[in-house]
């Protein structure tokens, strides 16, 4: 049964005509309200997470629901319709669990708050944001495990709650949430930080409402969303194609030692429309890396790419989610079936933006990029320092950007344009750490006429003895370069203990015990290449050598030959590129650096790990995959019953 909203005052809103430069004025006073959210949170909020790396997304919408200003796409429909209760005057709801609110969050880590926002008795607007809180309980510090098999070990599960009834805080159930918590005043901190943000919206639409009038208001609100489908239906028309376009990447393994896992997606137009179309993407997974993918926040994915690659003029909102129509069967990795656990839904949320780009690209390929950081690496460290005081650090890493037709890929970035990196001298003000190396990694950047970013080195001394974590990814497979783009160099994670020894650790891992003096080198990724690297122009390849971005060995991959002076040798380089141009013939459209199975076979060899085992998938998933068992082996994934059944 669908949410009652309960207003004091029926009288309806009525639709305006809204002149231009009121509706200029309305927009980006809404889009200051949107960074007045932020700014309010991290002047407020505790946990580094939201106050130093900015891991939070605001949003406000329309009365309806709609997404007007924001940045992930707006769930409110779908929590109407999930949600078996009033809406109120006064209410503030807070839920953190993906199964209950469609997807609107993806893991429990998350605290989503939604305030109705009313004026004179009506519903006018919502106002909602979402925080990643360190630490919400469960199996390990962090709450994010990446050996669980349900979501019951990942901490505690909150469903839709009045948190606030009349603006009346319910003090009993947030004493309860926060009894649950490690970092029980980080939460509280960070919990009373965004209700802040979220009153501050409030507090921003009524003024607009109040200055140009209620009706003028919700009109405006309305006209943002229609011109967003304006501009949106002719974007689709224009460059997505009405032949079906198939692409796939994987996540490379489970934390389990099993892997790959296949992501799938088919797209085509249909007259106005636009379809995606996840059939044969993988079984969902007994671990924990599935992605509850809510199909409105993979229309703002979708979107969002769109308009940054294609027209960064248009304002992303939510007007234009009836011109796309997406499709993800259930039981599968991206639509998984509770209480299948969720704490490593970081690595599949990443690839799917990596998915769109090889979709999106192939319909035009001047517009191709290669794949990039789709990834939020988590490193976690905690443990007891020497005053017996509890420490526990959640922080996320960066990597290289993949190359692009307009240019090369920032070193150094986060999937997130809006992250930022916690300060060095943060962490180690206020943790049991020394950050030994903080630097971009030479030549991991796939080569290409716009080389790829580079990834990241850090090095992690730890002072007091404790425990880490690590989710990671892009291990096994590449971030593959386009059009005759190189992929990008893969991830490593390498311990170095005080006796010198050196372990390889896998790229998802919980309760590594570390001591005083052990180093991790946390090594991240680096972007594919666009474009042919031979045809880089000299100069560029010279200017990234003398930087130190790339090596004077690795200029060879753009067939440029360095003198000891750092110069280009011309001569040199001309005949070095003739070779390697003809040894190569024509370019690929994608350079994945390998096929699954070539992969696995060079697994141990080139990067110290053993290869992941084939998936084990639960007998009920492959009977609603229906052909998943014959379609899984052409990708070089097999399936097999699970020997263990956990839902």
């Amino acid at each position: 049964m669908p949410a009652t909203i309960v207003e004091t005052n029926p009288g309806k809103f009525k639709r305006l005509d809204i002149d231009p430069i009121t509706l200029d004025i309305i927009e980006n006073a809404m889009m200051n309200a949107r960074y007045e959210m932020d700014a309010v949170l991290f002047r407020t909020a505790m946990s580094p997470g939201i106050r130093e790396q900015h891991d939070e997304f605001p949003m406000i919408a329309n009365l309806e629901g709609k997404m007007v200003v924001g940045q992930f796409g707006s769930f409110i429909h779908g929590f109407k319709e999930a949600y078996d209760g009033t809406i109120e005057e006064g209410d503030l709801f807070l839920t953190t669990d993906p199964y209950s609110c469609n997807g609107a969050i993806s893991h429990i880590n998350d605290w989503l708050l939604l305030r109705p926002i009313f004026k004179d008795g009506r519903l006018i607007a919502y106002a909602a944001m979402f925080g990643h809180m360190t630490d919400v309980g469960g199996k390990v510090p962090g709450s994010l495990p990446t050996d669980a098999r349900e979501i019951f070990e990942e901490g505690i599960r909150i469903p839709p709650t009045k948190i606030y009834k009349g603006d009346e805080l319910q003090t009993d159930i947030l004493e309860l949430i926060l009894h649950n918590c490690r970092m029980p005043n980080w939460n509280r901190s960070d919990f009373n930080a965004l209700v802040a943000a979220i009153r501050t919206a409030e507090k921003r639409v009524i003024e607009m409402a109040e200055r140009f009038g209620d009706d003028e208001f919700y009109s405006a609100l309305d006209e943002l969303l229609d011109r967003n489908k304006r501009a949106m239906s002719k974007l689709i028309k224009t460059t997505v194609p009405e032949k079906k376009q198939y692409f796939e990447d994987y996540i490379c393994d489970d934390g389990l030692g099993m892997g790959p896992y296949r992501i799938k997606c088919a797209m085509w137009r249909d007259k106005n429309k636009v379809i995606f179309d996840f059939e044969g993407t993988d079984p969902q997974s007994i671990s924990s890396i599935n992605f509850y993918l809510n199909e409105e926040m993979f229309k703002m994915f979708c979107g969002v790419y769109m308009i940054m690659v294609f027209d960064p003029q248009i304002m992303f909102n939510d007007g234009f989610y009836d011109l796309m129509e997406v499709r993800i069967p259930e039981g599968t990795l991206l639509k998984p079936r509770a209480p299948a656990a969720l704490s490593c839904r970081t690595h599949a949320l990443g690839r799917i933006f990596d998915v769109l780009g090889g979709l999106l690209g192939q319909g035009d390929p001047d517009f191709l990029a290669g794949a990039g950081f789709s990834d939020s690496p988590h490193f976690m460290y905690s443990g007891y320092d020497k005053n017996g005081e509890w420490y526990q650090l959640y922080s996320i890493g960066f990597g290289g950007i993949p190359g692009k037709p307009s240019g090369d890929g920032p070193d150094g970035h986060s999937l997130w344009p809006s992250f930022t990196n916690v300060p060095n001298e943060f962490l180690e003000s206020y943790f049991p750490l020394r950050i030994e190396t903080y630097e971009t990694i030479q030549d991991s950047g796939g080569a290409g006429y716009n080389r790829g970013g580079n990834g990241l080195r850090m090095g992690y001394c730890f002072l007091e003895p404790g425990t880490i974590s690590i989710h990671d990814d892009r291990w096994l497979t590449y971030p593959w370069g386009v059009n005759g783009g190189l992929p990008g160099r893969r991830s490593e994670k390498i311990l170095v203990r005080t006796d010198g020894s050196q372990e390889m650790l896998p790229s998802k891992c919980d309760r590594i015990e570390v001591s005083s003096g052990d180093i991790l080198y946390f090594n991240t990724w680096g972007g594919g290449g666009c474009g042919d690297p031979l045809k880089r122009e000299v100069e560029r390849v010279e200017f990234d050598v003398r930087a130190g971005l790339v090596s004077v060995e690795g200029a060879k991959r753009y067939g440029v030959v360095m003198n000891d002076d750092l110069t280009v040798d011309l001569k040199k380089t001309d005949a070095l590129r003739a070779r390697m141009a003809k040894k190569r013939g024509d370019v690929q459209m994608f350079d994945r650096g390998g096929d699954i199975e070539t992969l696995k076979k060079r697994c141990k060899k080139e990067t110290g790990l053993e290869p992941p085992r084939q998936p084990e998938f639960q007998a009920w998933a492959l009977k609603a995959m229906g052909n998943a068992a014959k379609a899984a082996p052409k990708s070089g994934v097999k399936v097999k019953r699970a020997a263990r059944k956990t839902a």
